[in-house]
């Protein structure tokens, strides 16, 4: 299937931090599937030729590759409802946006967007009815996954304790001094951390050698810079919050064979089998107890990290995450 794919290639539009979310995820996984793929980087057009000018090539490239679906993942204002109708009629072809952000950005974001589309996608079950409220149809509900073929298991032996790979915002760090305040060691990377950011081989590979990988689902608010450019978007200071949800590390962890030790959040049980796939915690006392259990407890802890695998594999890549969509929207 010919695919024209309207995304960032960088995080957040810039080289220096190397690929996109989006890039390493979705563009990889289309391009392993066997589509054909025809990517239009809207951030990176408009530095180069300004915001009417990128419009109006995207308009362009549609007409020209005439696709069989075009599928965006919007980031801000780059893009708006009447261009987005614009590439519709120009591709003579369905669109369609992954909205990954309904939790905090549906009322000023997805409900702006999503009448000019054909369909959209969402990763938070509870925005269902305020699709439907706002008289939105043809809305998919999907879910982040794993890339298989940008993550994997590894043959080499453990050689962390408990490592976490995240930004270092909102009350992480309050969470990790909590661990290591009581005598538990956990390694660190990312931006804000005294280890700085490590490639994405490099966290696989930390993933798979790691006896405990903690996905701090909760413990964030939208990164700086996205806050502040949905802020400018709004007219308001970006000071909104995201509630607890589901993320990407969520499959990535276990994607990896690796041992995942996630906070509870809703609608995690529609996923995994708890405690048998993935280990829990609700607070950061239950998250001390469940960090020492499962260090001491290593054969039980491997059975997890097993299990977790073949679940995401049987059922949580993006393979299936596009095969779904697609098939929702008619398209073979």
């Amino acid at each position: 299937m010919k695919i024209l794919y309207a995304a960032m290639e960088h995080d957040y539009g810039d080289p220096s931090r190397g690929p996109s979310f989006e890039q390493t995820n979705f563009k990889s996984a289309l391009d392993g599937m066997g589509h054909e793929v025809a990517q239009f980087d809207f951030m990176a057009r408009e530095k180069a030729v300004g915001r009417a000018a990128m419009r109006g090539e995207l308009i362009e490239t549609a007409t020209r590759e005439q696709p069989d679906v075009v599928f965006f993942c919007l980031f801000t204002d780059q893009l708006d409802p009447e261009t987005l109708r614009e590439v519709g009629k120009a591709a003579g072809a369905p669109t369609v946006n992954w909205f990954a952000d309904d939790h905090w950005r549906f009322d000023d974001f997805s409900s702006v967007m999503a009448p000019a589309l054909d369909w959209s996608v969402t990763t938070d079950e509870d925005s269902l009815g305020k699709y439907a409220a706002a008289g939105i149809d043809n809305v998919i509900l999907s879910q982040w996954a794993c890339n298989r073929y940008a993550y994997g298991p590894t043959d080499e032996p453990l050689e962390h304790g408990v490592t976490f790979v995240g930004q270092a915002h909102a009350d992480r760090p309050e969470v990790i001094g909590a661990l290591r305040s009581a005598g538990i060691e956990v390694d660190c990377w990312g931006l804000g951390w005294p280890a700085g950011r490590v490639d994405h081989d490099e966290m696989v590979r930390i993933f798979g050698t790691s006896a405990i990988n903690l996905n701090l689902a909760n413990s964030s608010s939208p990164p700086r810079t996205l806050r502040a450019m949905a802020g400018r978007m709004l007219g308001r200071g970006g000071d909104a919050q995201r509630p607890p949800q589901i993320k990407g590390r969520t499959f990535e962890v276990p994607g990896c064979g690796g041992f995942e030790l996630t906070e509870r959040v809703p609608h995690l049980e529609r996923y995994f089998d708890l405690e048998r796939e993935v280990a829990v915690y609700d607070d950061t006392d239950g998250l001390i107890e469940q960090s020492r259990h499962w260090l001491e407890n290593p054969e039980e802890r491997a059975a997890v990290a097993q299990a977790g695998y073949r679940r995401v594999m049987a059922e949580h890549t993006y393979d299936h995450r596009f095969e779904e969509i697609f098939s929702a929207m008619g398209l073979g």
